[in-house]
């Protein structure tokens, strides 16, 4: 057996500084991965079987993990740094072949990426200024953004305009960059197209969290005229709340949920549940006669919007609970212990 090539040396760090990364989300996400002993050994020169070898495992794990669950793991782990998810980058982007779920890992860490390395109250951002911070991921790029793509701007421009996360949702502003994305095929995968959906995908954030804050206050300033005019309990089933929810109670969550939404806002949120709450409580201000067609209308809003924020790659149905940083069950919510 004879020592590796610089070539390999290369792709035995990157795997080296990978397999940490895999293992903990594995853990976390409880997935059976295969063993691979020699990264787990940490062997600095192994033969290139090793290499080749450390190659198999990376893309058969790749395989098991959702693109759901690396989300969740890099919005919340320590391990989570410029330079881990740059490595990751790369090895997604080195791939030859790659299919939609590499896609999607792909748009979710350049984003990721990008917002580690941009300044945290950053106010202008051009396709230049992405282009620059992804240089050294995708190399020295035209930054001109590509006549199929020019509709971005008009979609961002439109969700600029949104003033609830229901508006947002209801418009299929966020399905139709998915579908840009989805339609998009091995076009994808050009720099240009890359940074310019960095880009839409970091101003959408950007949108999104300021569109959650407005619906918490919004949430809170109806909760304390509710608590005024003598109003103790709401109907809030249509928020897999109770029918008789204490007002105090849902003021005390939303106050904890406040707290937990000053995160980055991709670590996924409890959306349809916002949504619908804001709902509730405004048919509860506006008369008791309204409240039974405005919960109708809620739960049509709901509908839509996980519809919606589904297609988008925000995870709020049931199988991407884990996400939302909520349990399951909002009636065994704890303040006292939320982080």
């Amino acid at each position: 057996m004879t020592s590796i090539s610089n070539d390999f040396s290369t792709e035995w760090r990157e795997a080296c500084q990978l397999y940490p990364l895999y293992t903990a989300l594995a853990r976390e996400c409880v997935i059976d991965l295969p063993s691979c002993p020699d990264l787990d050994a940490g062997i600095e020169a192994p033969p290139a079987e090793s290499v080749e070898a450390a190659r198999q495992w990376l893309l058969e794990v790749d395989q098991k993990i959702q693109v759901h669950q690396l989300r969740q793991f890099l919005q919340t782990t320590t391990l989570a740094s410029d330079e881990s998810l740059g490595v990751l980058l790369k090895h997604y982007l080195h791939k030859r072949k790659r299919g939609d779920s590499d896609r999607d890992k792909i748009d979710f860490l350049l984003v990721q990426y990008f917002s580690h390395c941009a300044p945290s109250r950053l106010e202008d951002t051009d396709v230049q200024y992405v282009a620059q911070v992804l240089e050294p991921l995708l190399g020295n790029i035209d930054s001109s953004v590509p006549d199929w793509l020019k509709s971005l701007d008009d979609v961002i421009e439109q969700a600029n305009a949104c003033q609830t996360l229901n508006e947002l949702f209801t418009s299929r502003l966020l399905e139709q960059g998915r579908k840009l994305k989805t339609s998009a095929g091995e076009k994808y995968f050009q720099p240009a197209a890359m940074v310019a959906f960095t880009r839409f995908s970091f101003l959408m954030r950007r949108v999104f969290f300021r569109l959650m804050h407005q619906d918490l206050n919004a949430i809170l300033d109806g909760l304390r005229e509710l608590e005024l005019r003598g109003i103790t309990t709401l109907d809030c089933r249509k928020a897999q709340f109770s029918a008789e929810e204490p007002v105090s109670r849902l003021r005390m969550i939303c106050q904890s949920w406040k707290v937990m939404f000053h995160a980055e806002y991709s670590s996924g949120q409890p959306l349809c549940i916002l949504v619908d709450l804001r709902t509730a409580i405004e048919a509860a201000l506006s008369g008791h006669g309204q409240v039974n067609a405005e919960n109708a209308k809620s739960a049509t809003g709901a509908a839509q919007a996980r519809s919606m924020a589904a297609s988008a790659g925000f995870a709020i149905n049931k199988a991407d609970e884990a996400e939302f940083g909520l349990p399951s069950t909002p009636q065994e919510w704890n303040p006292d212990t939320s982080q």
